[in-house]
C-alpha cells in the first residue's frame, strides 16, 4: 500500500518540475484537462472527464472536479480541490458552460488572469475509465478566452508531454504496482488456455483479474483494464493499430497471443504475452527465439543517458540476422503509464528518435514478428529507467518454458 506521506512527496516533488517547466518555456501558467495530464499535475485522474487542473509558476495549484468526484479527488496530493456542477435542472447546460465560472474563479484567485497561459491543442491518445468521456479540448481555448479576456494563451503540448515522460518515484511505484496486478491476472488467465474455449473467452479470464485482484489491494480505488486475444494465423493481425478478439477455439501447437491494457489508480500497463498450447515445432520455435533474442538485446540498451533509438537499432538488428527484418513494422516501444497504448507518448524507441533516457521513464519494449496468413508472435514487457540502468516491471512468463501450456494439466487443474 502505497501512504499518504509518499503521495505528498511526490507532489512536492511533480509540483517542482511543474514550476521549473513553466519558467522555462516563459509561461505564468497552464490549464489541462485532458484526464492524463490532470493525473500527472494533480495525482487524481478523472473518471469522466469533466475535469481541470491549473497550475501556477508562483502561486500554486488548484483542482475542478464535478461534484460526484470530490471524494476521489481529495486524495489527490492538491491542496484545494473544488468542486462544480456539471448539469443543472434549471437550465439546459453542459460541463463546458459549467465550469466557466469555476475556472475564472481559480484563475483570479491564482493572480493568472492577465498572465501568459498555456494549454493543450494538439490531438492527443486517452485512455478510458468509463463508456463515455468528456473531454473538452479545442473548446477550453474559447473557454479561456472568454473567463481570462487579458491573458495571452499559448499551447503548452511539447512542455507537457516532457513533464508526462519522467515519472516520480511515487508515479513509478503506481505504476509497478498495477504491473503486478496485471502479472497475477497473467497467471491466472494461462491457467485458463485449453482448446475448449474460445479467444472471446480467454480475454474475459484475463480481463476480470484486472478488476478483481486489482481492487483487493489495500488503499486501491479503481482497478480494470482491457483484454484481446488472438490466436493462430489471426495473431498476425496484432501488428496493426487495434486488437480484434473472435470467436475461434484455440488450438495446439499454434501462437495464442494475449494483450492487454490494465490500470490501478489511473496508471497504465501495456502488456503482450504468446502462449504455445502443447508443444513447439522447430519454425515457431526459431520465431520465438528470434523475438526473445531482440528482446535481450533491446533491454541491454536500457540505461540513463542511452539513446532511445538505439534501443529500437538493437532489437531490429537481431530480428534481420535472423531472417524477419521485414516482419516488424511497428516501434519497439512508446511511453506508458499515464497513457495505455499510444505510439507517440515518451520515450519513442524508434528508429528515428532523437530521445535519450533518462531516469523515471516508464516505456513498453514489444520487439515482434507477424507474418500474414500464419502466425504473429509479441512479447510487450514493461520497463522503468533507473539511476543505474533498468528496472523489468513485467518479469513473468518471461521464457519460452513459461509461455508452453500442456492442455491436459491445465484441465486437470481446472
Amino acid at each position: 500500500m502505497l501512504d499518504r506521506e509518499q503521495l505528498r512527496q511526490s507532489g512536492r516533488e511533480r509540483i517542482a518540475r511543474i514550476r521549473a517547466a513553466l519558467k522555462q518555456n516563459e509561461l505564468a501558467g497552464v490549464v489541462c484537462t485532458l484526464p492524463s495530464n490532470v493525473l500527472m499535475l494533480t495525482g487524481y485522474r478523472p473518471v469522466v472527464g469533466m475535469s481541470a487542473a491549473v497550475a501556477s509558476r508562483d502561486s500554486g495549484l488548484l483542482l475542478i472536479v464535478p461534484e460526484d468526484e470530490s471524494e476521489l479527488a481529495a486524495k489527490s496530493w492538491v491542496d484545494e480541490v473544488r468542486a462544480y456542477q456539471p448539469e443543472s435542472l434549471d437550465r439546459l447546460s453542459g460541463p463546458g458552460d459549467a465550469i466557466r465560472e469555476p475556472l475564472r474563479k481559480a484563475l483570479h484567485d491564482l493572480k493568472l488572469q492577465c498572465s501568459d497561459l498555456g494549454y493543450e491543442l494538439e490531438a492527443a491518445s486517452e485512455p478510458a475509465y468509463y463508456s463515455g468521456v468528456y473531454l473538452f479540448q479545442g473548446s477550453i481555448v474559447g473557454i479561456l478566452h472568454d473567463v481570462v479576456p487579458s491573458a495571452p494563451l499559448r499551447p503548452a503540448d511539447r512542455m507537457l508531454s516532457g513533464l508526462r515522460a519522467v515519472k516520480t518515484a511515487y508515479e513509478v511505484e503506481c505504476i509497478r504496482r498495477a504491473c503486478a496486478v496485471a502479472g497475477e491476472a497473467f497467471a491466472r488467465g494461462r491457467e485458463q488456455l485449453t482448446e475448449t474455449h474460445t479467444e472471446a473467452e480467454i480475454a474475459a479470464y484475463f480481463r476480470t483479474g484486472f478488476s478483481e485482484l486489482g481492487l483487493k489491494d489495500e488503499g486501491v480505488e479503481r482497478a480494470d483494464g482491457f483484454a484481446w486475444c488472438m490466436s493462430g494465423p489471426k495473431a498476425a493481425n496484432a501488428s496493426g493499430a487495434f486488437a480484434t478478439t473472435g470467436l475461434r477455439r484455440v488450438r495446439t501447437r499454434e501462437p495464442v497471443l494475449v494483450h492487454a491494457n490494465s490500470y490501478v489508480d489511473g496508471y497504465w500497463t501495456d502488456i503482450t504475452r504468446t502462449y504455445v498450447l502443447g508443444e513447439i515445432d522447430g519454425s515457431l520455435r526459431n520465431v520465438y527465439e528470434a523475438v526473445f533474442a531482440a528482446r535481450a538485446a533491446a533491454l541491454a540498451e536500457i540505461r540513463p543517458g542511452a539513446k532511445a533509438a538505439d534501443a529500437d537499432r538493437a532489437a531490429r538488428d537481431v530480428l534481420k540476422s535472423r531472417g524477419f527484418g521485414d516482419r516488424c513494422p511497428h516501434s519497439i516501444g512508446h511511453g506508458v503509464g499515464f497513457n495505455a497504448i499510444s505510439a507517440n507518448a515518451r520515450p519513442r524507441l524508434h528508429p528515428k528518435s532523437e530521445e535519450t533516457l533518462e531516469a523515471g521513464m516508464t516505456f513498453n519494449v514489444e520487439p515482434a514478428i507477424y507474418i500474414d496468413g500464419e502466425l504473429g508472435v509479441r512479447h510487450c514487457d514493461m520497463v522503468a529507467v533507473t539511476e543505474s540502468g533498468m528496472e523489468l516491471l513485467t518479469p513473468f512468463h518471461a521464457t519460452l518454458n513459461e509461455l508452453l501450456v500442456n492442455p491436459v494439466m491445465t484441465l486437470k487443474a481446472g
